[in-house]
C-alpha cells in the first residue's frame, strides 16, 4: 500500500526552482515583448518553443529513461502556472506537446516511449491529442473515429474537432473505435506523424483568445497506421488511456488557469496603484480593496486547490479523479471571474489593447470550457458526491 503522508508539502526542489526561474526570465524576455503580436496574427510561437527547448524546459517534464530529466512530475504544474500567468496563448501551443504525449507515457510500449517521449523530451516532436469531434465533445461515448485492421495495419476514418497544435504537430495521438460493438470501451489509441497519406487539416480556426495556439480539425481518409503505432500494442484500451490522460492533464489546466489569474490579479494591483482619481490613487478606495480581496482569495484557493490535485496526480493517490475535477473547474471559473474583475478595474482603459488585461480577459474564457467543460467536471465531483454519500452514517 502506498505511502501518502507528506502529500501536501508544496516546498520547490533546487531543480523546480531553477526551471521557475528559467522561465519567468524566458517570459519577460521573450513572451511579453511579442504576446499582443502573436495575438493579433494568429501566430504560432515557434521561437519561444525554441527558446524553451534550449533552456532544457521539455527534458524537465520526462523521466530520465525516456531522456528527460526525471524531475518530480510536479514541475508540470509549476511550467503551466508560469506560462499562463504571461501568456494563456503561447502556454496552451506549448503544454498541447505534453497532453499528446500523455497517453503514450501511460500506456505506450518500451519501444514506443524510447521513440516518441524521446522526442518530446528533446524538443524534437510537437504533439498533439486527438479525442474530440464534432457530435463528440462532451459526449465522448459518440466518437465516430474508425480504425479498421487489414493485415499488419489499422486503416483510420474520421475527423477530431478542436485540436489544438493541428497542423503544426509532428506526433499525433488519434482515439478510434475499434470495436463498434462495445462502444467507448472499444476505443483504441493510435500514433499518427505528420505526413501520413490521408491525413489532412482544417482551417485555421479563427478564435475569441488564445490566439498563438493553432487550432484545426484532423482529417483522416483511410490512413494506413502501422500496427506498432498502437498504444500498448493491445486494442480497446484507448477509453483507460483517455481517462488517465484527463485526470493527469486537468491539474496542468487548473494551473495555467491559476497563471492567467496570477497575470491579471498582477495587472489589477499595478493598475489601482497608479490610477488617480478624486485625488488619490484608486488602491486607497475601500470598494477597489474589496475587489481586489476577493480576487486574492479566489487565487490563493484555486492555487491550492490546484496543488493538491497534482500532488495526487503525481503519487497516484485514490482521489486524483475527484480532485483534479475540482481543481479544474474551481480554477478556472476563478480565472475567469479575476479576469473580469480586473477588467473592471482598468475602466475603459481595460477595454483598449493598450492593457494586456483586455487580452487575458478574451483568454479566460477557454479555460472553463476546453478538456472538460464546467459542467462536465460538477458532473464528475456530483458521481463522487453520490459515492460518497452511500457511505455516510
Amino acid at each position: 500500500m502506498k505511502n501518502f503522508d507528506n502529500i501536501m508539502n508544496f516546498t520547490l526542489s533546487e531543480d523546480e526552482k531553477m526551471i521557475v526561474e528559467q522561465l519567468h526570465d524566458i517570459c519577460q524576455n521573450e513572451v511579453i515583448p511579442r504576446r499582443a503580436e502573436l495575438d493579433a496574427k494568429e501566430e504560432f510561437p515557434f521561437e519561444i518553443i525554441a527558446k524553451l527547448n534550449e533552456a532544457g524546459i521539455p527534458a524537465a517534464q520526462y523521466p530520465a529513461e525516456y531522456g528527460g530529466l526525471g524531475i518530480d512530475g510536479f514541475v508540470n504544474t509549476l511550467i503551466g502556472e508560469v506560462l499562463g500567468e504571461y501568456c494563456l496563448g503561447v502556454c496552451t501551443a506549448y503544454s498541447a506537446t505534453k497532453l499528446g504525449a500523455l497517453p503514450i507515457e501511460f500506456g505506450g510500449t518500451e519501444e514506443q516511449k524510447k521513440k516518441y517521449i524521446g522526442g518530446f523530451a528533446s524538443g524534437k516532436y510537437i504533439g498533439a491529442f486527438g479525442l474530440t469531434e464534432p457530435n463528440a465533445g462532451s459526449d465522448v461515448p459518440n466518437l465516430r473515429t474508425t480504425a479498421e485492421k487489414k493485415g499488419d495495419r489499422y486503416i483510420l476514418n474520421g475527423t477530431k474537432q478542436w485540436i489544438s497544435n493541428a497542423g503544426v504537430a509532428d506526433v499525433y495521438s488519434i482515439f478510434a473505435l475499434t470495436d463498434k460493438s462495445k462502444g467507448p470501451r472499444g476505443m483504441s489509441c493510435f500514433i499518427l506523424e505528420k505526413g501520413m497519406k490521408g491525413l489532412s487539416f482544417g482551417k485555421l480556426e479563427e478564435k475569441m483568445g488564445i490566439r498563438a495556439s493553432h487550432t484545426r480539425q484532423v482529417i483522416m481518409e483511410d490512413v494506413e497506421v502501422p500496427e506498432e503505432n498502437l498504444v500498448g500494442l493491445k486494442p480497446n484500451k484507448g477509453f483507460i488511456h483517455a481517462l488517465q490522460t484527463l485526470n493527469g492533464s486537468r491539474p496542468a489546466v487548473a494551473a495555467s488557469a491559476v497563471g492567467l489569474a496570477q497575470g491579471a490579479y498582477k495587472e489589477a494591483v499595478k493598475y489601482a496603484r497608479q490610477r488617480e482619481q478624486f485625488g488619490k490613487n484608486i488602491i486607497n478606495f475601500q470598494a477597489v480593496q474589496h475587489m481586489l480581496a476577493d480576487m486574492a482569495t479566489k487565487l490563493e484557493a484555486a492555487r491550492l486547490l490546484t496543488y493538491r490535485a497534482a500532488k495526487y496526480s503525481v503519487v497516484g493517490h485514490p482521489d486524483t479523479a475527484k480532485f483534479s475535477a475540482i481543481a479544474k473547474y474551481y480554477a478556472s471559473e476563478a480565472a475567469v471571474s479575476i479576469a473580469n474583475d480586473a477588467l473592471q478595474l482598468h475602466g475603459g482603459y481595460g477595454f483598449t489593447k493598450d492593457y494586456p488585461i483586455e487580452k487575458m480577459y478574451r483568454d479566460a474564457k477557454i479555460l472553463t470550457i476546453y478538456e472538460g467543460t464546467s459542467q462536465i467536471q460538477k458532473n464528475e465531483i456530483g458521481a463522487y458526491i453520490i459515492k460518497e454519500a452511500a457511505h455516510l452514517k
